[in-house]
């Protein structure tokens, strides 16, 4: 396993979307697309739903692993005219759309969500749902921050019906949490978690990260020792994407020679992974586990797994929209992100223009590579069809994945891609043989993290 890990640890994208953010045509991008892209698909989907995501973008500290956009404050008279500016954009999203939409699935991240009071978050979420219907299954989530995640915080989100929340643990060491600057005792990870279920939240998640600077395989190993002893019904176990050169001085609180090494993180992952598995959780995609009566693992086993901006969902809504500033939308022909100052984008609202800034219309060549990325990150495994022989050139990825073959991370043949339990880790790897756009044009500078 070392000799793969030195072999295929380079830089490459998370495949949030397919074409990745710094591979869409900006140039060729425009309001007036993106707008009629999402009507019309809004109209052929209409009978699914919409996905909203809600950026919620304060923080009242810099957590120095973090790679969101976010504004450090402690004044928290920043909350109401941003929930406003939330609202207005909504408002412009129905008059778009002609009518109300239907929430099938909705999350609240940032940034820090509980940073904003537990009267403001249900006042917002109480306006939303006069401005657009909510499914009957509708599954609505947020991200809490176990350090400020109040019981009050928790019962006003329950009352507008949330069920799922998820806590961001990262590590129990202390060295560690000094590190990334996010002190948080087990005791009060304990607590938060006890009070959702009190209350009766049926999904709490623990969200922990691997190859942060200090960590040890022993911290690993103890975090997920401790971890168990609360049993969240799902556990996101990312690797950490160090990418100061673009994040800034929030990633460079700590030496480069502080981070493990490529070996020690990938260890530390398979340390996780194993110790996971044996406690019970099934690994469902792509850095992430659940309990088998989770409602995630029960949609990776029925091939409804979905994978788009707000991470892995139990099922697929082609419409999903962004709200806040740095949020990004998705009509399944385009992608759009809102402008990522704070100011413009409560300015553009307020004077009734939907705040997009940048965009890319996917031409018939991204949707087919998209479809099959998508396939690899969400069941590891994908079929050629048809439709796909103006754009896949089998031969070429049959080389491009040739190695991958050879060290058992893959079985390809004129069917399609097979990824092997050996190969799970190295997903992204795998996907980036289909990507065109990257085959095409490498990253000149640094754009990625490193794949392991």
């Amino acid at each position: 396993m070392c000799s793969l890990i030195q072999k295929y640890n380079v830089p490459g994208p998370r495949y949030t979307s397919y074409p990745t953010v710094p591979y869409w045509d900006i140039a060729s991008f425009s309001g007036k697309q993106w707008e009629a892209s999402l009507r019309k698909s809004f109209i052929e989907s209409k009978e699914e739903g919409i996905s909203l995501y809600i950026h919620l973008p304060f923080c009242e500290q810099m957590c120095t692993f973090c790679g969101c956009h976010k504004r450090i404050t402690k004044r928290h008279d920043v909350e109401i005219p941003y929930l406003k500016a939330l609202l207005q954009e909504l408002d412009l999203y129905v008059t778009l759309l002609a009518e109300k939409p239907t929430i099938k699935e909705l999350h609240l991240g940032g940034g820090t969500p509980t940073f904003f009071a537990p009267e403001n978050l249900g006042w917002l979420l109480q306006q939303i749902f006069r401005k657009a219907h909510k499914a009957q299954d509708a599954e609505l989530s947020f991200e809490g921050h176990p350090n400020n995640t109040t019981k009050s915080h928790l019962q006003a989100l329950y009352n507008v019906g949330f069920r799922r929340v998820s806590y961001g643990v990262q590590d129990y060491n202390s060295t560690v949490q000094k590190a990334i600057n996010r002190i948080q005792p087990f005791e009060q990870v304990e607590k938060v978690t006890q009070w959702a279920r009190e209350i009766g939240y049926t999904s709490v998640g623990h969200d922990l990260i691997y190859g942060l600077p200090f960590q040890t395989l022993e911290d690993v190993a103890h975090t997920i020792e401790r971890t168990n002893d609360l049993r969240p019904d799902r556990i996101a176990f990312y690797s950490y994407a160090h990418v100061p050169w673009i994040k800034g001085n929030g990633q460079r609180g700590f030496k480069e020679e502080d981070l493990p090494s490529a070996t020690t993180k990938r260890q530390q992952y398979e340390l996780g992974k194993k110790q996971l598995e044996s406690m019970g959780y099934k690994d469902i995609g792509m850095d992430h586990f659940a309990l088998p009566e989770d409602e995630l693992y029960m949609a990776s086993t029925q091939g409804k797994l979905h994978r788009n901006f707000m991470g892995y969902t139990p099922s697929k809504t082609q419409v999903m929209i962004g709200l806040g500033a740095s949020s990004i939308s998705d009509s399944w022909y385009a992608f759009a992100q809102n402008t990522k100052s704070i100011e413009e984008y409560q300015e553009l609202v307020g004077n009734g223009v939907i705040p997009v800034f940048r965009g890319h219309i996917l031409t018939d060549e991204d949707t087919i590579i998209r479809k099959h990325i998508l396939n690899l990150m969400c069941r590891f495994k994908t079929e050629w069809q048809q439709e796909d022989a103006a754009f896949i050139d089998k031969q070429a990825i049959q080389e491009r994945l040739q190695e991958m073959q050879n060290d058992g991370l893959l079985i390809m043949d004129d069917q399609g891609i097979q990824v092997t339990p050996e190969g799970q880790p190295f997903i992204r790897n795998i996907s980036m043989a289909l990507d065109l756009k990257l085959q095409r044009k490498k990253p000149e500078t640094k754009l990625f993290s490193m794949t392991i």
